[in-house]
């Protein structure tokens, strides 16, 4: 009966999800759009489909148990996806069902990852399509809901916990679970709206200011060009990039937290938030000066405009690209990707395993040391002045084990498919990590596309496994969680 009653929310999860068709249908209405069709069919279809499952489920409607939310979590990240991807099969009709779902799995994660090429002469709206899902699905459909709370009826605690990046969950900026997803929300929309405006400013047009909006504040990655952000060569539009980059790759609650206290302080004064821009400053400090010496840009700004865009980029897993970063020296393009496994902070949009874990880890290790050398000695884990507790600590070396385990695993599973080990390797570590584009086959000249369609499913589980923390999916596999 539990089951069942996840489903009837997942029936309203994807009702809702087809409302949102509405906006690349409208694109499409406003021009000669080959796809108008295509959206119109598919958001009935989701529409008529999300209320039989809604009407069906009804009468096992009940309040969540806390194991439902982590249900409802991993069964809504599987199915609206595939609905996402219904509008694309119906637009594309050489489009493989693989690729699809793969396409609008990469869209929903906010990773960047494409099998699509000629997006210069794609219908609108199946651009507006992918970048919008990433919006969306940046900061999670889970917390919209609960934002929406009332409108559900449900309640909300147990899938804002599921569904929120980072290993510290329990902290509220407010007293209802509610009105802290609709200021996390708000923080998203005030900074997708200066976002744009930006764009604009900086030189692009009305549709591709609102479609790399999308893409920058979800730290997702997705660009209706082909070259990306190569296809302007402007350094002010890179600028404006970085700078809606930085500001997404930090927790969206510390903005509330600044709103609320009237001053800039509280973003200084995040531990996290410090480390994640003195790593990212010192990345970059020192690529340049690698690339300016080993001669691949001898002209010191020009070393500097490709590092800073290229290290902020992969860095927060937004992915963009403006030069093939992978024809550099092999050093600079590794250090980049490692950067995108763990720089950004937890309650922002990016991937990986969050700065503040990092932290912890390295706390941890420090202690242990001390403890080598004096073993009675009282010296808990503190950051930022707050100790953490063991719990939390022991939570992050499990899902470190877990995360490297999905690494290697993957992985191998990759070789034993018959990729080279550099595409196999950054393949899993791109999606795992929802940064986007790793390198080889995969490289940010490159796309997915040329990869087999069980290598694609490995990568579309990678991005799921990635988006939602690895332990949150992992749990619903283990017998324990089943039993009563």
């Amino acid at each position: 009966m539990g089951a069942l009653a996840v489903v009837a929310l997942v029936g309203r999860m994807v009702l809702i999800f087809s409302l949102l068709m509405a906006v690349p249908l409208a694109f499409a209405l406003t021009g000669s759009d080959p796809a108008e069709g295509a959206f119109a069919t598919a958001m009935g279809l989701t529409f008529v489909l999300g209320v039989v499952m809604s009407l069906a489920t009804r009468r096992f409607r009940r309040e969540l148990q806390p194991r439902d939310g982590f249900l409802l979590v991993g069964l809504t990240w599987l199915v609206l996806p595939a609905f996402g991807a219904l509008p694309l099969l119906l637009a594309l009709p050489d489009l493989s069902v693989t690729d699809a779902y793969f396409e609008a799995m990469s869209a929903f994660t906010a990773t960047g990852a494409t099998v699509f090429t000629g997006l210069d002469t794609m219908p609108l709206s199946v651009n507006v399509w992918r970048c919008f899902m990433m919006l969306v699905g940046g900061l999670g459909i889970i917390v919209l809901a609960v934002a929406i709370l009332p409108l559900l009826g449900v309640g909300g605690s147990q899938l804002f916990r599921a569904e929120t990046a980072g290993p510290m969950k329990d902290q509220k900026l407010t007293p209802r679970i509610a009105d802290t997803a609709r200021a996390i929300w708000v923080a998203y929309a005030l900074l997708a709206v200066a976002c744009t405006l930006a764009y604009r400013w900086a030189g692009m047009s009305w549709v591709d200011a609102f479609l790399h909006m999308c893409s920058t504040v979800s730290l997702g990655g997705f660009s209706s060009y082909d070259a990306s952000f190569g296809h302007w060569n402007s350094p002010l539009i890179e600028a404006v990039a970085i700078v809606f980059m930085l500001l997404s790759g930090v927790s969206l609650t510390l903005y509330f937290v600044a709103w609320r206290a009237r001053s800039l302080a509280p973003l200084w004064r995040s531990v996290e938030a410090r480390a994640f821009y003195l790593m990212l400053l010192g990345s970059i400090a020192l690529i340049v000066a690698y690339l300016v010496v080993s001669g691949t840009y001898p002209d010191p700004l020009v070393a500097l405009r490709h590092t800073a865009f290229h290290v902020v980029s992969v860095a927060t897993t937004t992915g963009y690209a403006s030069q093939d970063y992978a024809q550099w020296p092999l050093f600079a393009p590794m250090l980049i990707i490692l950067l995108g496994c763990m720089a950004t902070c937890a309650g922002s949009t990016g991937g990986g395993i969050k700065m503040i874990r990092l932290l912890i880890l390295v706390a941890q290790a420090r202690r242990e040391m001390v403890r080598i050398v004096h073993p009675r000695a009282v010296n808990p884990v503190v950051i930022g002045g707050r100790t953490v507790s063991d719990a939390t600590v022991q939570g992050v070396m499990a899902f470190m084990m877990v995360y490297g385990a999905t690494i290697v695993g993957l992985t191998m599973v990759l070789l034993f498919s018959g990729l080279d080990p550099v595409t196999a390797f950054t393949a899993v570590v791109a999606c795992v990590n929802n940064i986007g584009p790793g390198l080889g086959e995969v490289g940010p000249a490159a796309n997915f596309a040329s990869l087999s369609d069980f290598q694609t499913w490995v990568c579309s589980l990678a991005m799921l496994l990635g988006r939602l923390e690895l332990l949150s999916v992992l749990v619903l596999l283990t017998p324990s969680f089943w039993r009563r």
